[in-house]
């Protein structure tokens, strides 16, 4: 096996892609051909241990199934974050899960549904349903846990991180002195 080297695209994309950043080419790695001959030795052999029929092409049914599966995530405020093909084990307690990704836009439908709430609580407790007010307890601090999430994702959009220009002299790490007197401060006599 020799031991040239071959370049590699760090990402797989298209050169054009990377045009947007200003590059004159794509970036680029190199690796040894041992590198790359393993990783592809190491695919072939997971391949093989693998049945056949997962590298077949889906039939439209499996993929508007699986397309299906994420347009069914979306929620009243947010997106559920729950693997592909697993149930909610929260049985759809969204206000309760960490697996909910409140979106800032559905703020007044959050809140909304904290007033709401509250009410039922008020409700549970005068007519003595004890066990229903503690559980919608659970949810109310849901919702609130989920509107502070929520002023945060908007907080964390609207802060700029001022980077600065950089100078050469912070580029390069090094300056330099001039010894030479300019022309208009010398001695004259």
């Amino acid at each position: 096996m020799n031991n040239c080297h071959k370049p590699c695209t760090i990402t797989g994309a298209r050169p054009e892609v990377f045009r947007q950043f200003q590059y004159l080419t794509s970036p680029e790695a190199v690796y040894p051909d041992e590198v790359i001959n393993g990783h592809r030795a190491f695919i072939a052999r997971r391949r093989a241990l693998r049945p056949s029929q997962e590298y077949r092409t889906p039939t439209d049914e499996e993929w508007a199934e699986f397309v299906g599966h994420f347009e069914r995530r979306k929620v009243a405020v947010g997106d559920c974050g729950r693997s592909y093909d697993t149930p909610c084990i929260h049985e759809h307690s969204c206000l309760r899960c960490p697996l909910l990704r409140p979106d800032p836009a559905a703020r007044p439908r959050l809140e909304q549904i904290r007033d709401n709430l509250i009410a039922r609580i008020a409700e549970s407790e005068s007519h003595r349903w004890y066990g229903e007010a503690e559980g919608l307890k659970v949810s109310l601090a849901g919702a609130h846990a989920k509107l502070a999430q929520m002023d945060q994702i908007t907080a964390g959009r609207s802060n700029a991180v001022q980077l600065g220009i950089p100078s050469f002299t912070d580029t390069a790490g090094r300056t330099t002195t001039d010894t030479t007197t300019p022309p208009n401060t010398r001695n004259q006599s």
